[in-house]
């Protein structure tokens, strides 16, 4: 008997310890052999929490209440294929691969809510206008202006009626607090943070200046642009005085103003014009009448030029083609990611390293989808998840293209144009001159 037990211990103990080191036997390999394999598994977080996990077809486990998140153990290395549903959301699959000793992560799934409820928060409606902070909003009716406040929920005041003309553009200070209103060629002043809401005419500007901005640390202050000069302006002493002659285009970062100059040299300067660094060593080529628009995101500095997007190169100080055509560019709410697109195709561009499962270097780019259909606007949904419109399709598609990506179709309406607000997480959108309001999107 105690012969017997020896050997069984000297036979099963060292089986038991494998298995508990995540040691299996896998039957099925790809090569056709059978082999000792060590075991991976997945870990998964998701939005929203308590959602069925189901892999090759069969249910695991439901992630937990508290964070959403779920680690299932013990799987042999290959290829699973993984769904993800919850009852009102549209399900998120994606084939992705176990490999030995190694854990494959799925951290950022949001699921997408199956036909939201849109209810009408406007009628007659013209265009409308968000703050930097998406909590005010200046809707431009056929009864007037008027500012809806998004904390308040969405409690509206009117603002002084200027019958008959067209609102053409709003520009906020970077604090929210006030707003400078382009009303039939004529510029209009008006703080946001006093009530009743009123316009003061400015005007000491002339209706072709261009590239208004406030400063970021008085809002009384705006820069501009008039006859390639840029200036500044006092909007309270109604003064303008100048900075820099010969400027193309400029663009403030920070405490920081980017320009370029006539002669195609960029140029990095402070408020004061104490400091002046020239940052180009070779001249940019520029072209008679052509539009040109400077963006900073991060460490990247990227120039306009009509439908040719640039990136600046530090190490060669020059700027290098990087994308044509563009359209527009979004960056993400974590401000480690730039998306860009025309009217077929988006890209997106990460401004810093991620480690996060699929890892991603700063300066890396990845193709994400084309379509046939026009494409009208877009915005992040959120940090790892884009929304758009094809028309009439509202769309949201993932950024994670391991296996191909999900996208999804939301809603249609006629020629919609759309907002995605990230502080309340809806959608505002306006179609056939009704403004409507999603319900909450994300939970």
């Amino acid at each position: 008997m105690f012969s017997i037990c020896a050997i069984l211990f000297f036979l099963i103990a060292p089986s038991v310890l494998l298995y508990a080191m995540g040691y299996r036997i896998d039957f099925t390999p790809p090569a056709g052999r059978i082999r000792i394999v060590r075991t991976g598994g997945f870990y998964f977080k998701v939005l929203p929490k308590e959602v069925q996990i189901i892999i090759d077809g069969k249910f695991k486990k439901k992630t937990d209440f508290l964070f959403g998140s779920l680690f299932i153990k013990n799987l042999l290395p290959k290829r699973y294929d993984v769904e993800i549903k919850k009852e009102g959301y549209l399900p998120w699959k994606k084939t992705l691969e176990i490999q030995e000793k190694m854990v494959t992560e799925a951290k950022n799934i949001v699921l997408i809510p199956e036909n939201p409820e849109f209810t009408i928060l406007g009628e007659n409606i013209k265009n409308f206008f968000f703050s930097p902070n998406e909590k005010k909003l200046i809707l431009d009716s056929e009864e007037g202006l008027k500012l809806l406040e998004i904390e308040r929920e969405i409690k509206d005041y009117p603002i002084e009626k200027i019958a008959g003309e067209k609102l053409e553009e709003v520009i906020f200070s970077p604090d929210s607090q006030k707003a400078l209103l382009k009303i039939e060629s004529k510029f209009y002043f008006s703080d946001l943070t006093k009530t009743p809401f009123s316009l003061i005419e400015l005007v000491f500007l002339k209706s072709e200046i261009k590239e208004i901005s406030f400063n970021s640390r008085d809002s009384t202050k705006i820069f501009f642009l008039e006859n390639n000069e840029l200036l500044k302006s006092n909007l309270e002493k109604k003064e303008i005085s100048p900075l820099v002659k010969e400027v193309l285009t400029y663009r403030i970062s920070g405490e920081d103003i980017y320009y370029l100059d006539n002669s195609g040299s960029l140029f990095k300067t402070d408020f004061a014009q104490k400091i002046k660094e020239k940052l180009n060593n070779t001249a940019f080529e520029i072209k008679k009448n052509t539009d040109y628009q400077l963006e900073i995101l991060g460490n990247f500095i990227f120039l306009k030029e009509n439908e040719v997007l640039y990136l600046f190169n530090f190490d060669s100080s020059s700027f290098e083609k990087f994308f044509e055509p563009i359209k527009s560019l979004k960056i993400s709410p974590d401000f480690g990611k730039m998306a860009y697109f025309n009217n077929h195709e988006i890209f997106v561009f990460f401004l810093k390293d991620f480690l996060d499962q699929p890892s991603k270097r700063a300066g890396e780019k990845v193709f994400l989808t084309r379509f046939s259909e026009k494409i009208g606007d877009l915005f992040w949904y959120t940090s790892h998840y884009l929304i758009f419109n094809t028309d009439p399709k509202i769309k949201i598609v993932e950024i994670d293209e391991r296996d191909g990506i999900n996208i999804y179709d939301l809603t249609e309406f006629k020629e919609p144009r759309i907002l995605f607000n990230q502080t309340d997480k809806k959608i505002y959108l306006l179609s056939e001159g009704n403004l409507l309001i999603s319900e909450k999107l994300i939970p």
